[in-house]
């Protein structure tokens, strides 16, 4: 999938090199926001015939996706998402996130029912954070960041971009039950030459055709008990720390919480 407007621009180059070298092991279905006029606004729109009712649009959205009342543009994007198990991400990250454009595509598309919002038969907790709807997919994240690695740091003045993205990472993409591989970051893209982009381009190929051999950072579960009853990490795990990275699990935990994300279809 492809956030960014222009063409002929480095993410189009970089769109264009991806979906030629994916295709040529797996079975690829694009989406490029900018160039379909995808409608970010969730809205009256995507209810349907609940238009006029009362409640949470989220709730009344969730409805009409049940009643087969959404949009063609929200019902095509879902099943691009349910027939792959690799959703590839590619954005210029603006003020320290995705464009609206992508932001508004998982408002329309990541819908209860459909991405998350029924419990776990077992455990009777809700199927969120690594087992939600969408679990055994998988996530690669592609962004052009106009400052340079240093900037982009854990003691850079901009942040880490691990941190600045982890809304998408954890917030959306594993809530849903998507893991994520490590991203994948062009530096200084304001700045690159042409020939700076083919190398780009010759390296994300690379990286592309070595995924399905990748392992995924893994989030920690919430049906393994990490979050016992508060949804706060508890207390005798990594005690003392505050920071994001607890939520990661540690390497020495993850053999036993792997999650089989083998990649068929792309972006």
């Amino acid at each position: 999938m492809n956030a960014n407007p222009r063409k002929a621009s480095l993410n189009d180059h970089l769109f264009q090199a991806g979906v030629r070298e994916l295709s040529r092991t797996f079975d690829v279905r694009t989406s490029d926001l900018y160039a379909q006029d995808f409608d970010p606004v969730l809205s009256d729109r995507d209810l349907g015939e609940l238009a006029g009712s009362t409640g949470n649009i989220g709730d009344l959205a969730s409805h009409a996706h049940a009643r087969g009342l959404l949009t063609d543009e929200v019902r095509e994007e879902q099943a691009k998402l349910a027939a792959g198990e690799l959703l590839v991400l590619q954005f210029p990250p603006w003020w320290y996130g995705p464009p609206a454009i992508l932001k508004g595509w998982i408002d329309r598309v990541f819908l209860a029912g459909f991405a998350f919002g029924d419990l776990d038969p077992e455990l009777g907790v809700p199927r969120r954070y690594g087992d939600g709807g969408l679990a055994g997919r998988s996530a690669l994240i592609i962004v052009t960041a106009g400052e340079d690695e240093r900037t982009l740091s854990s003691r850079g003045v901009s942040g880490d971009l691990d941190t600045l993205l982890l809304p998408l990472t954890h917030g959306a993409l594993w809530y849903t039950g998507i893991a994520s591989f490590p991203l994948h970051v062009v530096y200084d893209a304001d700045t690159l030459s042409s020939e700076d982009g083919d190398r780009e381009a010759d390296r994300l190929r690379a990286r592309l055709a070595g995924i399905p051999q990748e392992p995924t950072r893994l989030f920690r579960r919430l049906r393994d008990g990490d979050y016992s009853r508060t949804r706060s990490l508890r207390e005798d795990l990594l005690p003392g720390r505050t920071d994001l990275g607890i939520h990661v699990v540690p390497p020495s935990e993850q053999a036993q919480n792997a999650v089989g994300n083998s990649p068929r279809a792309k972006p």
